[in-house]
C-alpha cells in the first residue's frame, strides 16, 4: 500500500499523526511524548479512526490520489515486533523518532497498531465501504513497485510522447498530460487544464509480470518508447 496516516481522531478531536502500514495494510502510528495515544497503557486499547491518503507527485506538485477512513482498535505494538513495525513506518515516513521507538521506556515514543474495523474509501469518483474482512483480503497489486517505476520513468522523461498517444487513441487534445495510475489490467492518464479528466485505457488481457506490463506501456507509448 502506498498510503500514509495523515490524521488520527480519538475521543472526537482529530490529530496530525505519521506513521506507515504493515503487511497487511492496518495502520503503524508513531505517537510522540504529549500526544494522546502516547498515554494508553500497553495491555490497552482505545477506538480510533485513521486517515490514510495517497498522493501522486506530478511537476512537484502533490495531487491527491485516493482517501481511506478506517476505524479501529490501536495498541501499542509488542516490545518484540516494534522492530519490523518501525521498519514498515521507516519506509513510508523516515522519522528519526522511530530508533528511540525501537529502544523503549517511559518517555520514548510509542508504535501502535491500528486493528481495522471498517475502511471508507474515496478515490476519484468512487468511494464505499469495506468490512474488515473484505479489506484485509485484498493485497496490493503484485506489480506495485515496478509499476511505480515505468509510471516515473515516463513522466520523467516521455510525456510528449503520453500527450500524443492519449490524442490518438481519443481524438481530442490532451494537454498537461501524465501517467496517473500503472497496473496490471491498464493504464490511467490525468490530462487537461483546470480541471484535468482521468482517462482510463485497459490492456487487451491483463499482464502476467513486470514484462508484460513493460511491453503494454511500450505499445501505448507507440515504437519510439
Amino acid at each position: 500500500m502506498s498510503a500514509a496516516p495523515t490524521h488520527v481522531s480519538l475521543d472526537g478531536s482529530a490529530h496530525a499523526t505519521r506513521g506507515g502500514v504493515d503487511g497487511d495494510g492496518r495502520p503503524l502510528l508513531l505517537v510522540k511524548p504529549g500526544e494522546p495515544l502516547h498515554l494508553l497503557p500497553a495491555a490497552e486499547d482505545v477506538v480510533v479512526t485513521v486517515d490514510l491518503a495517497a498522493t501522486r507527485t506530478l511537476g512537484g506538485v502533490d495531487h491527491p490520489r485516493g482517501l481511506l477512513k478506517m476505524q479501529g482498535w490501536a495498541r501499542r505494538v509488542p516490545a518484540a515486533e516494534t522492530r519490523d513495525a518501525a521498519v514498515a513506518v521507516a519506509a513510508r515516513c523516515p522519522d528519526e523518532a522511530l530508533f528511540a521507538a525501537v529502544e523503549g521506556g517511559p518517555c520514548a515514543p510509542g508504535l501502535f497498531r491500528v486493528d481495522v474495523g471498517y475502511v471508507i474509501y474515496l478515490t476519484g469518483q468512487e468511494s464505499g465501504m469495506l468490512d474488515a474482512e473484505d479489506y484485509l483480503g485484498t493485497g496490493p497489486d503484485p506489480f506495485l513497485d515496478a509499476a511505480e517505476s515505468m509510471l516515473d520513468h515516463v513522466n520523467a522523461a516521455h510525456r510528449e510522447g503520453l500527450r500524443r498517444a492519449v490524442e490518438a487513441l481519443t481524438g481530442e487534445p490532451a494537454p498537461e498530460a501524465w501517467l496517473w495510475e500503472l497496473d496490471r489490467y491498464g493504464a490511467t492518464v490525468r490530462a487537461g487544464t483546470g480541471r484535468p479528466a482521468l482517462i482510463r485505457i485497459p490492456w487487451q488481457r491483463p499482464a502476467a509480470g513486470p514484462r508484460d506490463l513493460e511491453r503494454a506501456l511500450a505499445h501505448l507509448m507507440g515504437p519510439s518508447h
